[in-house]
Formats: C-alpha cells, structure tokens, sequence
C-alpha cells in the first residue's frame, strides 16, 4: 500500500506528523469550479482513514456523490451545502463540523472562500 502525502511528513515513534499540506491543494479539475482537494495523509500504517485539505472559491457550485463516510471540520469561512436527495440545505461556518455518509450526494457553494480539513473512511490500496 502506497501512502500519499501532501506536505512533509515527521515521525516520532508511532506518531505521524504532517507539515505544509495545505499549502499545495491540487484542483479538482472541474470546469467552471474553483475547486481544490488533497490528501494530507493516506493509509499510514495500513488503515483505511485519509485526511486532507478541501478548498472551494467563489464561482459554480461543486456537486459531489460521497463514495465513503467523511467528516469535516469548517477551517475558516463559510460552505453552503444542499443535500440533493432532499433538497435540505444548511450553511456551515468557521469552526462547524459535518459528516457525510456513504451515498451522500451534495451540493457545495461559498460566496466568497471556505475551507475545510477533513478526515475520511476510504482505502486507496484496493
């Protein structure tokens, strides 16, 4: 299993630290989407957890269909989120946390910036 990492990665005994990973958020490559994601970290020792930076800028709105569970933590600014299985939407400030269940089929929009770190349930050796 090959592990990814954005940044530079440290050891101290079992305990992984991970420095400058947001920094350098690749882009999703959507077009009219300003938007960005990367794995700070996956698989280390074998899991199957992932965490990462995920960057989205004013401009078309990101729809994205979870494949795993995923939680995130709201670093600063502001994720506009309608979850298009039922039209609910929510808004989700600095220092909000939300998870995502497998099959999650969302909609993402900021006004201006946001960004998010967040930790998943995927494996990416399969």
């Amino acid at each position: 299993m090959e592990q990814q990492l954005l940044g530079s990665m440290t050891r101290a005994g079992a305990i992984h630290k991970v420095e400058g990973a947001q920094q350098i958020i690749p882009s999703m490559n959507e077009p009219g989407v300003n938007a960005f994601i990367g794995d700070a970290y996956a698989n280390p020792e074998g899991s199957q957890m992932c965490s990462g930076f995920f960057e989205l800028k004013a401009g078309e709105p990101l729809v994205y269909e979870y494949t795993y569970d995923e939680m995130k933590f709201v670093v600063t600014g502001q994720f506009r989120l309608t979850d298009l299985s039922t039209g609910e939407r929510l808004v989700a400030d600095a220092g909000s946390i939300l998870f995502f269940p497998k099959g999650t089929n969302v909609k993402f929009e900021t006004d201006d910036y946001a960004l998010g770190f967040f930790t998943g349930d995927r494996d990416f050796s399969a």
